[in-house]
């Protein structure tokens, strides 16, 4: 039986070399007993890393034998718009969705309290890529489970008790409602209103565009409350209900990602609940959501080119030309191991991620949610732990979303480039994965927001005081250990590449900040590869391939960060040429 779990070799490696026994202690509270942890709860971290594995073989044997053979009619024919403003999953949509609430898989990351079952989202962002390998778009309702997280997060019991055992039972999927017309990157713009109306009930008026899975059953929805402050500090969380009061005006036609459906939505006098307090919509609650939406987009990108890849391998091993299996020609072997090593160095970068977010969220509802009581020692450890691993994700996070998903639309090209002709034709399912591949770069913060948040990080000494664990270990391999000292010599470049940003005007940084943000990733991305190498032939070769394939590059986009060229900005009529006419 087929199994997108069981037959990834990286995975299955990661799934051993992440101290996941760790993750599991504090997502489980050290398996203290409790009112709300049942019987089948895991009774010590073994038994919680065996269900880990569990769960995720049934994601794998879903992905395989439902998802992915449902995925080129569902790309064919998407869904439908029906004249009273609501959304008709395709059949083979709702089909995939039914299988994986059958398999009690829409909870991944709720509390058991909830009737989810409580796995890190390391797990969940493991979940998350096989899902996507199978089916890019599906992981677009699948992958909206944040909402539930944030609910959770942030707002009251009532709320909670009322709907997350709904997302946890598979009966409702959601949406995250933050575009405009208008608004789009800028959230701050958003002018969709909530009022309070003469009963204290809160009401929902505009439009917003662009909005996945915009048919779901619960939308969180940011608006302004407050009509006198324009910026973000007006803004506020709602959570409601699809009701004839919430209408689907229109499903985007796009170019991929067709089972995933996109609406512009229209608001009349929607009833809605506040989600925490008025005025921290945007700056606390949206931004949490982000950050976890964003985890998942490099998921999505990583299943994505998995399946692209894997594809390309196989052609390349199986069509013969000039007498012999094309992989054994120079140009297409390159192609093929970069597009490997690529992918193993974003789902490096992605786990790690996801691994600090679980302690960053574990640390953070030991010390408010949990009602625990700390002793004064522990509560001021566990607040300088919450400053330091916020500050780490605020430069992972986006950087985890920027490579991953900028290695996505490279991989699927470059499939397409190695099937050639065929790639190109409906034949096979490479020009989907082209597709699909596409958004990733966009949603969720463009790759060009992401890089100012975390060029931020970059230049600020979060990055060297993150990178610094890794150049302290010390590695028995003396090829191993050649390698680590390939990354400090390298790394002095960019710090010499920082001090030059540092004394240009504040302006410098924005155009240098993808270039900073490049050499940083190569050094971490180098730093974790290496780490798998200990453990790992093959994974010592690929470190080798990735570090000394990645060194000139960094070495060249440091010079070119020391030239403090601006023309992009200086120069712009004369380098991007008059507006072409419109006749």
């Amino acid at each position: 039986m087929a199994n997108f779990f069981l037959d990834n070799e990286d995975i299955q490696f990661l799934m051993d070399h992440i101290d996941l026994r760790e993750l599991a202690r504090i997502q489980e509270d050290d398996f203290l007993e409790s009112e709300s942890r049942p019987e089948y709860a895991a009774q010590d971290a073994d038994d919680a890393v065996d269900n880990y594995r569990r769960i995720l073989e049934i994601v794998g044997q879903v992905a395989a034998e439902t998802v992915a053979p449902n995925a080129e009619d569902v790309d064919a024919e998407g869904n439908t718009l029906n004249e009273d403003g609501t959304v008709t999953y395709h059949p083979k949509v709702a089909e995939n969705l039914w299988r994986l609430g059958q398999a009690d898989l829409m909870g991944f990351t709720l509390p058991y309290k909830y009737g989810g079952v409580n796995c890190p989202n390391l797990m969940y962002t493991v979940a998350t890529e096989i899902i996507s390998r199978a089916d890019g778009s599906l992981m677009n309702l699948f992958g909206l489970q944040g909402i539930a997280e944030t609910i959770h997060a942030f707002a009251n019991d009532e709320i909670k008790d009322e709907i997350l055992p709904r997302f946890a039972r598979g009966e409702v999927t959601g949406a995250m409602v933050l575009t405009e017309p208008d608004a789009g990157s800028d959230l701050q713009s958003v002018r969709l209103r909530a009022d309070l109306d003469e009963n204290g009930v809160w009401r929902l008026n505009g439009v917003k565009r662009f909005i996945t899975n915009g048919c779901g059953e619960i939308l969180l929805t940011l608006a302004r409350s407050e009509h006198h402050i324009s910026d973000g500090r007006g803004l506020s969380l709602f959570v409601s209900e699809r009701t004839e009061h919430v209408k689907v005006r229109h499903l985007e036609k796009k170019l991929g990602i067709h089972g995933s459906p996109t609406c512009e939505l229209v608001y009349t006098n929607a009833p809605a609940r506040l989600v925490g307090e008025r005025q921290r919509g945007l700056i606390t609650y949206v931004l949490a959501l982000m950050n976890g939406a964003r985890v998942g987009i490099a998921a999505q990108s990583l299943g994505i080119a998995e399946a692209a890849y894997r594809l390309a391998r196989i052609y390349a091993h199986t069509r013969h030309q000039f007498g012999v299996p094309i992989e054994k020609l120079p140009a297409v072997a390159e192609l093929v191991t970069d597009m490997s090593i690529e992918i193993q160095a974003a789902r490096a970068l992605t786990y790690e991620t996801s691994r600090v977010c679980d302690h960053e969220n574990n640390n953070l509802r030991v010390l408010e949610l949990s009602g625990r009581k700390l002793e004064a020692d522990e509560e001021k450890r566990r607040k300088k732990l919450a400053r330091e691993l916020k500050r780490i994700n605020g430069m992972l996070t986006p950087m985890a979303k920027y490579y991953a998903s900028e290695m996505c639309v490279r991989v699927a090209s470059n499939a397409i480039q190695v099937l050639g002709g065929s790639g190109y034709m409906r034949d096979y399912p490479a020009e989907r994965y082209l597709r699909d591949s596409r958004i990733t770069t966009i949603y969720e913060g463009t790759s060009q927001l992401q890089v100012v948040a975390a060029c931020r990080g970059v230049a600020s000494g979060v990055f060297e005081s993150y990178i610094a664990e890794f150049e302290t270990k010390e590695y028995s391999d003396p090829a191993l250990a050649q390698l680590k000292q390939k990354l400090i010599d390298n790394k002095q470049h960019l710090a010499g590449a920082i001090q030059f940003v540092k004394r240009q005007s504040p302006s410098y940084l924005d155009v240098a900040g993808q270039r900073l943000v490049d050499c940083a990733m190569i050094e971490i991305m180098g730093h974790l590869l290496l780490g798998q190498a200990e453990k790992s032939d093959r994974k010592k070769s690929v470190a080798r391939r990735f570090i000394d394939r990645e060194m000139p590059v960094l070495r060249m986009k440091c010079e070119q960060i020391c030239s403090g060229d601006t023309s992009p900005m200086t120069e712009y009529l004369q380098l991007a040429g008059p507006v072409p006419s419109t006749r």
